[in-house]
């Protein structure tokens, strides 16, 4: 459940960020832009499971990246 009191979508309908990509999502890759986001604010990129690193490398190289997690039953924090 989010800070909104509202449930992710099912992690087994849940797609991959990457553009083109209709996959389902295994992993979270929870991320911040410090220059417009509150330190403690994460934004969330869901990948599957060929688009993970690819995501995670392009977040990092861009000092984004915060936190990779599994995909779990309650969907995307």
């Amino acid at each position: 459940m989010n800070l909104l009191g509202m449930t992710g979508p099912d992690p087994a309908e849940a797609i991959c960020s990457r553009k083109g990509c209709r996959n389902t999502a295994t992993t979270r890759l929870l991320w911040n832009n410090p220059k417009i986001h509150a330190p403690e604010r994460r934004k969330v990129w869901l990948a599957c499971d060929d688009h993970a690193t690819w995501l995670q490398d392009y977040l990092q190289e861009r000092s984004l990246w915060k936190e990779t997690l599994p995909m779990t039953s309650e969907g995307p924090a």
